[in-house]
């Protein structure tokens, strides 16, 4: 596990093409719906200046990408 979590909505369809991307290259996210759980949305809201922006992704190190693009994500891991 590469310790990500990927905070999304189900109704999201750039979450959905980023879930799928993620999974085409092997790596594994903790997925959270912020409708689902209000503390995950108030940390989505300080992580993205007051907005519930999906997908936002935060890694173990405790940095976040927001609606980024799979190359995004492989750059940040390779980083770690």
């Amino acid at each position: 596990m590469n310790g990500i979590t990927m905070y999304t909505t189900p109704w999201c369809g750039f979450c959905h093409r980023l879930k799928r991307q993620l999974r085409q290259e092997n790596i594994e996210v903790t997925e959270v719906d912020i409708e689902q759980d209000p503390e995950s949305a108030d940390h989505v809201m300080r992580v993205n200046g007051g907005n519930q922006t999906v997908p936002t992704l935060v890694f173990a190190d405790g940095s976040a990408l927001t609606n980024p693009s799979v190359a995004e994500v492989k750059q940040r891991l390779a980083m770690q």
